[in-house]
């Protein structure tokens, strides 16, 4: 069975986060993904350990475990574009590819003859995807973007966090560099639907994509809660800006959520509780009363959450429609018997660990599914492959670009 995308072919110039987690869906999905990496280095991020990945033997290899989570099933090639030979060859492969992803600074590539108007003189109907901190254009455009800098201008780490009057109160980031994560999956839709366009058009197009856009634009109901009333929203710890008691509590040996939605769930709860006098108490008749009150609220059942464990209040609870859950450790989602079930944790062969541990891509196809029997690549692994099998060239020619440093 072909893959969704077996019949495309990404040529992957991103490193770090954003553009690697983009062409690793494509590379899911079944698209023949090049990734270009300086000789020598590569991606930043094979040296962001540790930890790092190890042999049969026990011993730590070069490439570390952040490389691996962005990298699976993508072909290496090894060119130094800072050379016009590694220019003229990424050329040359741009003909051959649907996708040309990049996340250079503004104007980088276009002094190696590599920005979208020199690729589209050799390929009109490439998807040029250029992912980079704040846009193709604006007062900031050239300007570096990192994940951290983005999530605290964004609003983001406005709104995570503790508050302010409390212990530990202020802005805290989100544990994953999520707008690096999110740049990646909203640049994975904006070059499927040019693509399904050019369909149409035969003709390719420059997709802009800022990471200070996305901040900005995934804050959803935070957004419209500022732009429909004005008040800007403040941090409000584990708690739901929107909804209450959907919250974080201690139990008797632990802690647990609360994610309670409706006047029905609520209802339940409190009954199951013991908490039955809560249902005849003014403040906390509607779920807009229960906001102005969320304090008082989380003080009267903060006492009876603590009275059971955790695993007891999802005994309870679940039955009834109630919404609860734990607060898991690593260790304990990936034996989580719902997670072992999805098959979230695959094991890949790897020509250097023997097995390699990575974790699936969430998306489940019911004639095309994904599999996992490629690991991300060592560097530069696939050179030879790429450039004798794509482009022609012969073992002299590749040995030429080897001995002068191209390759």
């Amino acid at each position: 069975m072909s893959a969704a995308l077996s019949d495309v072919r990404v040529l992957d110039l991103s490193r770090i986060l954003a553009g690697p987690w983009c062409a690793q869906v494509f590379a899911d999905l079944g698209a023949e993904v090049i990734k270009v990496e300086r000789p020598g280095k590569g991606d930043d991020t094979r040296a962001w350990g540790p930890p790092f990945i190890h042999d049969r033997a026990g011993k730590p290899h070069a490439d570390a475990a952040y490389f691996q989570c962005a990298n699976r099933a993508k072909k290496s090639v090894t060119i130094d574009i800072a050379k016009p030979e590694g220019q003229a060859l990424v050329r040359e492969l741009a003909t051959r590819a649907d996708v040309l992803l990049e996340n250079f600074k503004v104007g980088d590539l276009a002094r190696y003859g590599l920005g979208y108007e020199h690729i589209r003189a050799v390929n009109a109907r490439i998807v040029y995807c250029s992912i980079t901190g704040f846009g193709q254009s604006g007062p900031y455009r050239d300007r570096a973007g990192y994940d951290f800098m983005i999530q605290g201008m964004g609003g983001l780490m406005s709104i995570t966090g503790e508050r302010d009057e409390l212990p530990g109160g202020g802005p805290q980031k989100a544990g994953v560099a999520i707008a690096d994560l999110m740049t990646g999956m909203y640049s994975t839709v904006a070059i499927l639907a040019a693509l399904w366009e050019r369909n149409a058009s035969g003709e390719g197009q420059h997709i802009d994509m800022a990471l200070l856009d996305t901040q900005v634009a995934w804050l959803a109901n935070q957004n419209l809660n500022y732009l429909v009333s004005g008040e800007v929203p403040r941090r409000l710890g584990n708690a739901h800006p929107n909804i209450t008691p959907y919250d974080t509590f201690k139990t008797r040996d632990g802690d647990a959520i609360l994610a309670i939605g409706n006047e029905q769930q609520y209802a339940r709860f409190c009954r199951a509780a013991g908490l039955d006098a809560l249902l005849d108490d003014a403040r906390f008749q509607s779920n807009a009363t229960r906001i102005a009150h969320r304090d008082a609220l989380k003080a009267l059942i903060a006492p009876a959450m603590a009275r059971k464990t955790t695993a007891e209040w999802m005994r309870l609870l679940e039955p009834l429609g109630v919404p609860c859950g734990p607060i898991n450790r690593l260790d304990e989602v990936f034996t989580d018997p719902q997670v072992v079930h999805r098959g979230l944790r695959v094991d890949v062969p790897h020509p250097i660990a023997g097995t390699l541990p990575l974790v699936a891509n969430p998306i489940k196809f019911s004639r095309t599914p994904i599999h996992y029997d490629t690991p991300p690549p060592l560097l530069g692994q696939h050179t030879e492959e790429v450039l004798q099998g794509l482009l022609g060239k012969t073992p002299v020619e590749i040995a030429d670009l080897r001995s002068r440093g191209i390759i």
